[in-house]
């Protein structure tokens, strides 16, 4: 599902802000979900890894806040239907996690999941179709933010 935005990190791999770009791409996926999270715990872990994008958190912080995360991500009881509210919350839940690891790509997927679950829940299974406004924002905050950076 992610291959544009997996092809485009990987035409910037070999740029000195290439970790930085992976990270503030992750960040702002993050935020794009971020009102869907429903445990303030896994909202303070999104807020350490702005910290560290913007400088003011060390490594070490981001290594605790990715190891909570994890652990708040997968006991979350989700929900038992496809009304989109629960697995909303999981799978932002799950795109923090991911983007505090440095696994960009499947932090952005959980966030594509994230929002097209909560706009209902049916399109993320049954609609391809419903995640191409999602990506399309995703390879353009890319492209803003490699812009950004200098790379290329």
């Amino acid at each position: 599902m992610t291959d544009a935005v997996s092809s485009a990190l990987q035409a910037c791999e070999s740029s000195a802000q290439y970790e930085a770009l992976k990270l503030a791409f992750a960040c702002e996926c993050v935020e794009r979900v971020r009102h869907l999270l429903e445990d303030e715990s896994v909202a303070r872990c999104a807020d350490i890894l702005e910290a560290y994008v913007k400088g003011a958190a060390d490594r070490g912080a981001l290594d605790r806040a990715a190891a909570e995360a994890a652990v708040l991500a997968n006991r979350h009881q989700g929900s038992r239907s496809l009304d989109g509210v629960g697995h909303a919350a999981v799978s932002a839940s799950y795109a923090v996690a991911n983007a505090l690891r440095g696994r960009v790509v499947q932090a952005a997927d959980y966030a594509a999941y994230a929002a097209v679950y909560g706009d209902g829940g049916y399109g993320a299974v049954c609609d391809p179709e419903s995640f191409v406004a999602e990506r399309n924002w995703q390879l353009a905050t890319l492209e803003r933010l490699a812009n950004a950076l200098g790379v290329r």
